[in-house]
């Protein structure tokens, strides 16, 4: 079945195209023009906008924290009131998976991934994420603060090792990268300690952060893992920790590396307050470490609930949790912290964060390193994006905002002297393209013959905000799935995974070690395709060449 979208303003930067022309679908495709037939159904989108569905590479909509959230939380509800089609059953609660798929789908979204699932736990987290419609899903294996990787490096056991017991864990967890989260920090916390550096050792293990990360971001390389190593840095949050950025940039050396929500390691302790950015510094780092790429972790304005892994941080920060409640789960390998928190305008040390996520995406020059995240729902709710990307493309709205600061927080940021303003292409770029690229997906991102037909159709408008918001079209796999915004007969998408080699001996010695440390088969951990009813509900995304 041919589908013709009709005189529409094509940006497409994987392809180099910028222009008005038509775009063929085919049985889920995109095809080049046909020289003769006529199309099955035609849309007529001139002076519209068109573009490859949208890619989010770091988002918590799924697992276990982001259920202690909802249960911590019930009045909450981190995503807008939407029109729900009647026809779709409404599940009840709040902040629920069909909320989670058709918000994003409506903003033009198709692929999300979910950034911090531990092995342990990873069944959970599929089932959930198999309940979100529409989008297709991914998730993040967490490596870094558990025993047996502990031990392979205080035993001095070659890299061999590691990378089998890397490639193993993601395969047993259906994970499609590896993301380390405070390396060593979790575990130093059983010991308690309540602070954790870069060079700081891991009691009995006797092992520092700096040689997890190291460890870890070799064997990704080897494996040829298509994302590079997701690095969430010690000393999130705290003043001055611009030091310990810097300090992990530098020790990526050559090899590739993702700094997840920098943002939140944006910050100096210059001024009568001790916090100031540090995000013209940290952006130029980033600017001169071509093998380093990062996302933002933009805050904004509102309530929200910080969810993490970082057990040591989120107790730290559990004096600072508004409304006055939190949560902390210290347990095997990572644990994780809820903490709710309520960012505002008004707040010094607030408005400042928000303007150091400003500052990095604006004077990062490259977009297709610079990738937009809020670090859901840590920064802000992922329905926030529109107002991002309205801020992102006009100075003006943002001297707007930047007007109903506290004058103090400015002083201490340069966001007020910046005049640069996102075109078209650059969002692209930095919500098409390169997360496509970063993924290793080649079927997507784009609208090249032979890519998945995921496409987002918008209505221009003054108020960018509102044309992100809410897309004209959407179309996933070939099929409409959003009209004005508005859901349409849902499907459902699949979860890509990797499916890297290692040495079967490791599956022998990790059946040994589960089942002297937990009485236990690591079958109880191992995600399977007959794990979700559905047909094909997997992917397997190859790794590079």
């Amino acid at each position: 079945m041919l589908i013709r979208l009709a005189g529409g303003h094509i940006i497409d930067p994987a392809n180099r195209r910028d222009e008005i022309a038509d775009l063929f679908i085919r049985d889920g495709l995109i095809v080049d023009a046909p020289t003769g037939g006529t199309a099955y159904e035609t849309y007529d989108i001139s002076n519209k906008i068109v573009m490859a569905g949208a890619i989010d590479i770091h988002s918590h909509i799924a697992g276990s924290n982001e259920t202690m959230g909802r249960l911590l939380l019930p009045e909450q509800r981190s995503l807008s009131e939407v029109p729900h089609p009647g026809h779709c059953p409404r599940p009840a609660g709040s902040w629920n998976t069909f909320e989670t798929g058709y918000t994003y789908a409506a903003m033009g979204f198709t692929t999300v991934v979910e950034p911090a699932v531990l092995p342990h736990q990873a069944l959970q987290a599929h089932l959930e994420l198999a309940d979100i419609p529409i989008i297709d899903k991914a998730t993040l294996t967490v490596l870094g603060n558990d025993d047996f990787l502990l031990n392979l490096l205080r035993k001095r056991e070659g890299g061999g090792a590691i990378r089998d017991y890397v490639a193993w864990t993601l395969t047993a967890s259906y994970g499609l990268g590896i993301k380390v989260i405070n390396a060593g920090g979790a575990a130093a916390f059983k010991d308690n300690l309540r602070a954790f550096s870069l060079d700081d050792e891991v009691p009995e293990y006797g092992v520092s952060s700096r040689a997890i990360v190291k460890a870890l971001q070799q064997a990704v390389h080897e494996l040829r893992l298509p994302h590079p190593l997701h690095v969430h840095c010690n000393n999130l949050g705290l003043p001055g920790n611009v030091e310990t950025a810097l300090a992990t940039i530098e020790a990526a050396e050559s090899l590739p590396l993702h700094l997840a929500h920098l943002q939140f390691y944006g910050y100096g302790n210059d001024g009568p307050r001790g916090f100031s950015s540090a995000g013209a510094r940290l952006a130029e780092a980033v600017n001169g470490a071509k093998s380093v790429t990062i996302d933002v972790g933009q805050v904004m304005f509102g309530q929200t609930v910080t969810i993490s892994c970082d057990v040591l941080r989120q107790f730290n920060a559990r004096s600072r949790a508004r409304p006055r409640k939190w949560l902390i789960c210290d347990g095997d390998s990572n644990g994780a912290g809820i903490v709710p928190y309520d960012y505002r305008m008004t707040d010094f040390f607030n408005a400042v964060q928000w303007a150091v996520g400003l500052e990095l995406f604006l004077l990062i020059s490259d977009p297709w390193r610079v990738f937009f995240t809020t670090d859901h729902p840590n920064g802000a709710p992922f329905t926030a994006y529109p107002d991002i990307l309205a801020l992102l493309m006009d100075r003006n709205l943002r001297a707007e905002w930047m007007s109903r600061l506290p004058k103090d927080a400015l002083e201490v940021t340069t966001l007020s002297s910046i005049a640069r303003e996102y075109s078209l292409v650059d969002l692209a770029i930095m919500t098409r393209a390169a997360p496509a690229k970063l993924l290793g997906l080649t079927d997507r991102g784009h609208l090249g013959a032979g890519a998945r037909a995921d496409v987002a159709v918008y209505t221009p408008n003054g108020d960018k905000a509102k044309m992100f918001r809410e897309a004209a079209l959407v179309f996933k796999n070939g099929k409409l799935v959003i009209r004005d915004g508005v859901a349409l007969d849902p499907l459902f998408g699949r979860t890509l995974r990797a499916n890297p080699d290692f040495e079967s001996a490791i599956n022998v010695r990790m059946r040994d070690y589960y089942q002297e440390r937990y009485g236990l088969s690591p079958d109880f951990m191992t995600v399977a395709d007959a794990t979700i009813d559905r047909p094909e509900p997997f992917e397997i995304i190859p790794c590079l060449n």
